[in-house]
């Protein structure tokens, strides 16, 4: 499906599913409906599975929109205590829109109670209290993190029932957002995006796209090999992706201490309520010092399209301001940019709550894989050697435009390898897409 079908489907006013594969344009339709709705006097709300992904798309997480915060479940004490917070109640109410992007990092019983919290307050009981929604994401990308503290659903009720408190959602077991029984009943229309934007290589496109369909072999194999180096001879300035944040510390840590020069530390200044702060800092791109020398290899964190870079611009510091002492930096197409510092901040009726204050900037040697998703890069250095997770390593190779920007240090069998139900649930997104452009032709 087109970018502009899919828009025609989203102006009808009807749920959808918005999928497709890694630069496939799903942000940029999200953000031309966003910006379809406010011509109209329509504020979307606008929200993503984890802060990171807020910050991509300039909202913020679901679970500070509906309120439901860290919570693995939700009691009829914990839904009256929400519905009665002033601020929570007046954002459900006034919402037509709620866009949930990254969707497939969301756990099903947190899209339940995202739901079940929409429909007390809106005191409506249709789906999200009537509420349009849209999911975005692709359960091909990296899943929901189950922590530790997650436990089955026998677990959870035997908590409850100690407590003496009655869980309002109990999901089957199912690991991910389409298993939750909220997203069956929105039952979204699936709007299957099938251009590319990303990737201009088609070879490259053609290895990616095998991953996806579980049809890797020999020969897509061989064109991987073709791009295995030693870390010798790895570009210095290319990022580095790693499946582990000790080897993406380790590397910046070292790298920098490699520079002569002076160092210079900048600190980020906070303000607000010390656990949104919290949260603000953990899914902040920019650390909380950040120690910079020229000749350093730096990412952009944030979109600044009107200064010229966007999350994942790369650059190198290229000296530091005489008055101001800002860093100026050099992206990779010579322009030289001053950076100002800039703010992750969480609203809420308008009121700031929280704020953090740092310079859009963090060392760019090396990332993790999850940090990257999201981003498009030139080019990076991999190393796919310790890939843990379906998705993993399809994430990391789907950030790259072309074979010559790929550098492979290695990688072990999982990192060609994706989820097998989630293989089996594409089929019948791609189906049910092509259903819904036969229903919509001639819209």
């Amino acid at each position: 499906m087109t970018q502009e079908k899919a828009l025609l489907i989203l102006k009808t006013g009807a749920n959808v599913f918005l999928t497709g594969e890694p630069g496939s344009g799903k942000t940029h339709t999200i953000n031309e409906y966003a910006a379809y709705l406010r011509d109209r006097g329509i504020e979307p709300a606008v929200t993503a599975s984890t802060g990171i992904a807020a910050t991509h798309i300039g909202g913020m997480t679901i679970h500070s929109w509906s309120g439901i915060g860290i919570k693995k479940k939700l009691t009829k004490y914990d839904l009256n205590k929400i519905a009665k917070s002033g601020y929570i109640t007046k954002r459900v109410r006034r919402a037509k829109v709620l866009i949930i992007d990254e969707v497939s990092m969301l756990l099903p019983e947190t899209l339940s109670m995202v739901d079940a919290v929409c429909r007390e307050i809106k005191k409506n009981y249709e789906p999200f209290g009537g509420i349009q929604v849209v999911l975005v994401g692709d359960f091909f990308q990296l899943p929901p993190i189950i922590c530790a503290s997650h436990r089955g659903a026998s677990a959870l009720r035997k908590e409850t029932e100690d407590n003496n408190q009655t869980p309002l959602i109990e999901e089957s077991v199912g690991r991910f957002a389409y298993d939750s029984s909220a997203w069956t009943r929105t039952n979204p229309i699936v709007c299957y995006l099938t251009e590319q934007y990303r990737q201009d290589d088609k070879n490259y496109l053609a290895v990616l796209s095998a991953i996806r369909r579980n049809v890797f072999n020999d020969d897509h194999l061989n064109s991987i090999k073709a791009r295995k180096i030693k870390i010798q001879v790895a570009p210095e300035r290319a990022p580095k992706l790693f499946s582990h944040n000790i080897d993406v510390d380790r590397v910046n840590n070292e790298m920098l201490a490699k520079l002569s020069g002076e160092s210079r530390a900048f600190e980020m200044f906070s303000q607000g309520a010390k656990p949104l702060v919290a949260s603000l800092k953990k899914n902040c791109l920019s650390p909380e010092t950040l120690e910079l020398k020229i000749g350093g290899a730096v990412m952009f964190t944030k979109n600044n399209l009107k200064e010229g870079f966007v999350n994942g611009t790369l650059g190198v510091v290229d000296g530091f301001d005489k008055n101001g002492g800002q860093p100026i930096i050099k992206t990779r197409n010579g322009r030289r940019i001053k950076v100002l510092p800039m703010e992750w901040k969480m609203e809420e009726n308008g009121k700031i709550r929280a704020r953090i204050t740092q310079l859009p900037l963090r060392l760019a040697w090396a990332i993790t894989v999850h940090k990257s998703q999201g981003m498009s890069l030139d080019e990076a250095v991999m190393d796919l050697s310790d890939v843990f997770e379906f998705g993993q390593g399809y994430v990391a190779l789907s950030r790259v435009r072309r074979f010559s920007g790929l550098h492979l240090l290695g990688w072990n069998e999982r990192a060609f390898q994706v989820d097998p139900e989630v293989l089996a649930k594409d089929e019948s997104f791609r189906q049910a897409s092509s259903d819904a452009e036969t229903m919509f032709r001639g819209s």
